[in-house]
């Protein structure tokens, strides 16, 4: 036990050296290939960004409900956009022209109407496992009752048919609570008031 032990230890400390020597050549190498670049590489700034039109914020936007708390900073970043957007090439188009692909305003009618479709759909399903798990027991008690083979046979591929159906039916609730909780999380996070997703 002992001799394997010691040769373990001595492959280890082999291998470590090895390692460290291939780490020192790689080191090597990457300094040499650094000083045979004839020039840096190019960094883009801001001032780079601006000629071709594009402004990176150094702030990110306020939300809707943050702009509501601070009138002034909503007035400051209305003004900034309009900075933004008159140096742009394409500021002068209208609503009507702006590509229908655009994200809707999240405004508090947009918020209650995706909570509300999305209890709406968990509701149906939920009603709907219910119906089933009626329609399993119903089966359950017709199979017992039956002492035809042909009939018992029917009667269990339905049962097993509606059990399948009720197992899908539970996943997708799952998918849409998670759904649920991901949209209050993403209001949560956009500061919308609670009362809008009531």
């Amino acid at each position: 036990m002992k001799r394997i032990l010691v040769a373990l230890v001595a492959l280890l400390v082999l291998a470590s050296t090895a390692w460290a020597q291939s780490l020192a050549e790689l080191a090597k190498k990457e300094e040499e290939r650094r000083k045979a670049l004839k020039q840096p590489a190019k960094v883009l700034t801001n001032e780079d960004l601006k000629k071709f039109g594009r402004v990176t914020p150094l702030e990110p936007p306020k939300t809707d409900a943050a702009a509501a708390r601070d009138p002034a900073a909503a007035d400051a970043a209305a003004g900034d956009a309009a900075k933004v957007d008159a140096t742009r090439p394409d500021a002068a188009k209208t609503d009507a022209d702006k590509p229908k692909d655009q994200e809707p305003v999240k405004d508090e009618a947009w918020w209650r109407n995706r909570i509300t479709e999305a209890r709406a759909a968990l509701e149906r399903n939920r009603l709907l496992a219910d119906a089933l798990q009626s329609r399993i027991n119903q089966l359950w008690a017709d199979f017992t009752a039956r002492d035809d083979p042909q009939q018992r046979k029917l009667l269990g591929e339905e049962r097993v048919r509606a059990i399948d159906e009720l197992e899908r039916l539970k996943k997708a609730m799952e998918a849409q609570k998670k759904g649920i909780t991901d949209i209050e999380t993403e209001a949560r996070q956009a500061g919308v008031p609670p009362g809008w997703l009531r």
